[in-house]
Order: C-alpha cells, then structure tokens, then sequence
C-alpha cells in the first residue's frame, strides 16, 4: 500500500471550509481512479504537547507509489488538485509513501 496523506491547516472560517470540503472537494476527489480508501481525521488534531495548527488530515490509500502517480496524472486527480485553491487560503502540506506491516 502507499499513502497520500494531506494536512489542511487551521483556517479563518472551519464552518465554511468544512462545508466546501465535504460537500464538494470530497465527491470530486473520491472519483480519482485507484483510489482504494480516504480516510479524514474527525475532531481535533493535537500533538502530544498541544495544538497543532491543522484543521484535518485527509489519508488517500493506493495500491502503490505508481498508483498515486497515475492517479495525479488523470483528469480526475488533476480536477482534485485544482480544486483545493478554491477552499482554503494556504495550500496543504502532502506527504507521499509506500508502507509496509511490520
């Protein structure tokens, strides 16, 4: 499995980033093809000292690295990708990797 995990900071207006974000962002990004899970983070997003400054973590499962490089290719992850300007003021922080069990 490779993950994408993408980590939206704290915005001025939660309410109407939450609203855009899972009313429109999500039903376009869930039809990125080889998509195989998103998860989202619900409630607070802390570190063990405090506060950390991000609204919510968004968790897209693939089936390899070359998976999500095909994915971002397509039409529909690019139509994803352009979305994000739309609802949030600074764009988020991405973190791309395969994963192993161990």
């Amino acid at each position: 499995m490779a993950q994408l995990v993408v980590m939206y900071k704290n915005e001025k207006d939660p309410a109407a980033f939450d609203n855009y974000y899972f009313s429109t962002h999500v039903p376009i990004a869930k039809k990125i093809p080889g998509l195989r899970k998103y998860e989202v983070s619900q409630g607070s997003v802390v570190t063990p000292a405090g506060p950390s400054g991000f609204h919510l973590i968004a968790t897209l499962h693939f089936d390899d690295m070359a998976a999500i490089q095909r994915a971002f290719a397509s039409p529909e992850g690019q139509a994803t990708a352009a979305d994000v300007q739309k609802f949030t003021a600074e764009p988020p922080r991405m973190l791309i990797f395969d994963t192993r069990e161990v």
